[in-house]
């Protein structure tokens, strides 16, 4: 792609730049080992209720402040990201970022590609370039095995990518469908336990034994056949039998990476694995990526309570458990420009 370059005038005029970044369940890879001849491949679903939200604006001198302390904890890499930005585009001038909230780190929600893509955003309005999202993530590192945040940025919705290109060029996407909107979501978090990112993550997916070309095979059937074909037509008894055969088909595959379960989190393993057994297909029930999160799709907010109802009648929601109900997201991030002060 050619250089970036200024495309309006009103750049120089912006008061500032507010994003506020969709979180995501990565709800699985298609072959991660590349047993069909392509690697990853991912299928992933936006939702509403977890956010990264932050404002760029000019300055007299570069400034960043955070609003909570898990924002706090985010501001180096914001740094880092401003940085690689400044380095590309050649757009050096002092910058005030502030980040409001961001999403659970480390936790199934995407929240390293969510912040570097919002700062991304909020840099090239900033500036007036014209810049996509793709390129955006190529620029940060983003993207290199799912793109479903990525798109998800842009479009929210059910998604599913084709896996990173041959050159390493951030994956495409394939397809997207709006789940229907009485169905919801169960969120289950667990603040105590984290899910592998970064070199822990690739040297966990490199240690792993291939996936047999049958259960990669499996789960493409299932995700286009069940999955996406079930959500477009609103055929909840296909789309949460095809989920739930893709979870267990990855469970299996990626449980010797976390201790042999196929939960990161005992405590949520425990409420899935009952829930499970008592919803059966009544549920589209996993974990998001490595976790620790797990989450539950139903068709209503009814069979939601009704759920978290039972559990809690039952005794086996852990105390430390955060459980939450949100609905699919149909849109992608919120950009806007700040009012003058």
């Amino acid at each position: 792609m050619a250089s970036p370059s200024p495309t309006s005038p009103r750049a120089a005029a912006r008061a500032g730049v507010s994003v506020r970044a969709p979180g995501r369940l990565h709800l699985g890879f298609l072959d991660p080992s590349g047993s069909l001849g392509r690697r990853f491949g991912s299928i992933g679903l936006v939702i509403d209720g977890f956010e990264t939200e932050l404002e760029l604006a000019p300055a007299d001198h570069d400034a960043l402040s955070a609003d909570t302390l898990a924002a706090q904890d985010e501001l180096g890499r914001a740094a880092a990201h401003l940085q690689r930005l400044r380095e590309r585009s050649g757009c050096h001038a002092p910058l005030s970022l502030r980040l409001r909230q961001v999403l659970p780190a480390h936790a199934g929600f995407g929240s390293g590609t969510q912040l570097a893509l919002a700062v991304g955003r909020a840099f090239a309005r900033l500036q007036a370039l014209d810049l996509d999202t793709p390129t955006l993530a190529s620029w940060l590192g983003r993207g290199l095995r799912s793109g479903i945040g990525i798109a998800g940025f842009d479009a929210g919705g059910l998604l599913l990518d084709g896996g990173p290109g041959r050159d390493g060029s951030p994956a495409q996407l394939l397809s997207r469908v709006e789940l229907p909107p009485g169905w919801r979501v169960i969120v289950v978090l667990d603040d105590r336990v984290s899910g592998l990112s970064g070199a822990g993550e690739r040297e966990a997916i490199a240690r792993l034994p291939p996936l047999p070309q049958s259960a990669a095979a499996d789960i493409c059937h299932q995700v286009l056949m069940r999955v996406m074909a079930g959500a477009a037509s609103d055929d909840f008894a296909a789309f949460a039998p095809g989920l739930n055969r893709v979870q267990q088909l990855l469970g299996d595959h990626f449980a010797p990476a976390q201790d042999g379960s196929a939960w990161t989190s005992a405590a949520v393993g425990r409420l899935m694995r009952w829930w499970g057994a008592s919803a059966g297909d009544a549920a589209a029930i996993g974990q998001s990526s490595w976790g620790p999160t797990g989450f539950a799709i139903v068709p209503s907010a009814q069979a939601a309570q009704g759920l978290i109802d039972a559990a809690r009648t039952a005794g086996v929601v852990d105390a430390g458990l955060q459980i939450r109900v949100v609905g699919a997201r149909r849109h992608g991030a919120a950009v806007a420009d700040l009012p003058a002060r």
